[in-house]
């Protein structure tokens, strides 16, 4: 089981008020849904200025979660009111809500297919256009069900996955839900940043290979890593 860890290649400025939910990029711009009702918003920023772009907000009633891009639109989770947003990728406007059981954590999808998580260590498996479910796999570490699967990023045939309430992030083979490699993402926040700062959540995949941002709820820095041995 490879051990890995975030080596930090350069640090940008995160809004700090933000209880980020999803984090992912598509040509240069990062897109990212925060949480809590009444404060969810879904906002687009220019990774090369750091200029918030555009930003919708959700009624009160929804709690902000998982996002991911498909071609020209995004699709946006929901806590537990089982709502999903299906919104155009440029102006961020809503197109249509779909109706889902359980609750909604992370999304991403693997360009044939929508890869969900919902609490729990269950990864289902969603049609892109109508977000029917197609399918489920149990994630495990050494024959153990991996609980709280949380944020999602999907690359390269994985799955790189936060597990709630830790500083570790998983890769997993969603074709048998097995974890293939560990990440401690620990020690990116300073002391004193670290004190005032919610939870690592937050995992997307940049325009370089191998590269990823890493950002937490309430985090005043964004991370741009690679993950190497430990």
């Amino acid at each position: 089981m490879p051990h890995l860890r975030a080596d930090v290649i350069h640090v940008l400025p995160h809004d700090p008020s933000l209880f980020t939910q999803g984090l992912e990029t598509h040509s240069g711009t990062l897109y990212e849904s925060t949480g809590k009702h009444g404060e969810s918003v879904l906002r687009a920023v220019s990774l090369t200025t750091g200029e918030e772009l555009r930003r919708v907000e959700l009624p009160r009633r929804f709690f902000g979660e998982g996002i991911t891009v498909v071609g020209d639109r995004i699709w946006q989770l929901s806590w537990r009111a089982g709502t999903a947003f299906l919104r155009d990728r440029n102006s961020l406007r809503e197109l249509r809500r779909v109706d889902y059981d359980g609750q909604g954590w992370g999304l991403c999808s693997d360009g044939w297919r929508l890869v969900m998580s919902d609490g729990s260590a269950r990864l289902t498996f969603r049609d892109p256009e109508s977000f029917a479910r197609r399918g489920e796999v149990t994630v495990r570490l050494g024959g153990n069900p991996v609980e709280e699967i949380n944020e999602l990023e999907c690359v390269d045939g994985a799955v790189w996955a936060n597990v709630w309430k830790t500083d570790h992030l998983v890769r997993i083979d969603p074709a048998t839900g097995r974890v293939t490699a560990v990440v401690d993402a620990g020690d990116l926040l300073t002391e004193a940043e670290a004190s005032s700062a919610g939870v690592l959540n937050g995992v997307a995949a940049t325009d370089r290979e191998g590269e990823f941002l890493l950002t937490g709820k309430y985090w005043p820095s964004l991370f741009r890593v690679r993950f190497v041995p430990a």
